[in-house]
């Protein structure tokens, strides 16, 4: 089974680079199959991680980033990938 975990913050406006940089230095061990990241218009930045690994997997997360840099609370969800109909 593959699990996708996803790490989405906001940062404090004019501060979307310095989060970027913040996660994109953040490291996972063990590593993923497959990390990427994202940003978005509203100094957003998203990260998903890939694992073989099932549901309730206990697997290392993006941390919380440094509170000055973030508007709100970080969003986390989880994904299992699901077989073709």
């Amino acid at each position: 089974m593959t699990v996708a975990l996803m790490w989405e913050a906001k940062a404090v406006e004019g501060r979307g680079d310095e989060l970027l940089s913040w996660a994109r230095h953040q490291v996972l061990s063990p590593a993923p199959l497959r990390r990427e990241t994202y940003r978005a218009p509203g100094d957003r930045v998203l990260v998903i991680a890939w694992w073989h690994a099932g549901y309730d997997a206990d697997l290392p997360e993006v941390p919380e980033p440094p509170a000055e840099l973030t508007a709100r609370p970080v969003h986390r969800w989880r994904f299992e990938q699901v077989q073709p109909a």
